[in-house]
C-alpha cells in the first residue's frame, strides 16, 4: 500500500509539472528552431543580440479555448492535489479518494480538449505567422498529450484507492 501511495503520489506531481511546462513554455509551433508559438507569445531569435525577441499571440476564439483549457487543466490537477493530502490526513479508515480522482480526470478531459483544439484548428490560431508547412509541433504540444493518457489513469487509479490506516 505505501508503494502505491507513493507511486500516486509521485505520479501526479510529474503530470502537474508537465502540464505547467506545457501550458507556460514556448514550443508548441516551431519553424527551423529560430521562431517558435506558443499559447501565449510568438517568439523569433535575433542571431544580433542572441535574444529572443516575443511578441503576443494574436487572440483568436480557437486560441483562448485552448488557453483556457490547459489552464483549467493545471487547475484541477493543482486541486486534486491539494485535496489528495487533506484527505491522506483527515479521512477515516477505508475511506474512497472520489474527489481527488475526479478533479484528476477532469485534468485530464481539460487537457485532452486543448490539445485536440490545437491539433485541429492549428491554422486558424497561428492565421498571422509564417507558413506553417515549414513547422511542426514542439515539445510542449507532445507533452500535452502525453499527460492526458497520465491524468486519466492516474484519476482512475484515485478512484479505486482506498485508504488502509
Amino acid at each position: 500500500m505505501a508503494y502505491l501511495l507513493m507511486f500516486v503520489t509521485l505520479l501526479h506531481l510529474i503530470t502537474l509539472a508537465m502540464q505547467f511546462i506545457a501550458t507556460m513554455e514556448k514550443s508548441w509551433w516551431v519553424w527551423d528552431g529560430l521562431e517558435n508559438s506558443d499559447l501565449w507569445y510568438n517568439c523569433r531569435f535575433d542571431n544580433y543580440t542572441e535574444t529572443w525577441l516575443c511578441a503576443s499571440s494574436k487572440e483568436t476564439e480557437w486560441l483562448k479555448a485552448v488557453q483556457v483549457l490547459m489552464v483549467l487543466s493545471v487547475v484541477f490537477s493543482s486541486v486534486s492535489f491539494l485535496v489528495f493530502l487533506g484527505q491522506l490526513f483527515t479521512m477515516s479508515k477505508g475511506g474512497l479518494f472520489y474527489f481527488t480522482g475526479l478533479c484528476q480526470v477532469f485534468s485530464g478531459l481539460n487537457a485532452f480538449s486543448a490539445a485536440l483544439i490545437y491539433t485541429l484548428h492549428n491554422k486558424a490560431i497561428l492565421q498571422d505567422s509564417r507558413e506553417l508547412t515549414s513547422g511542426h509541433f514542439g515539445y510542449c504540444f507532445i507533452l500535452a498529450w502525453v499527460c492526458v493518457p497520465l491524468l486519466l489513469c492516474s484519476g482512475v487509479i484515485y478512484i479505486h484507492l482506498r485508504k488502509k490506516e
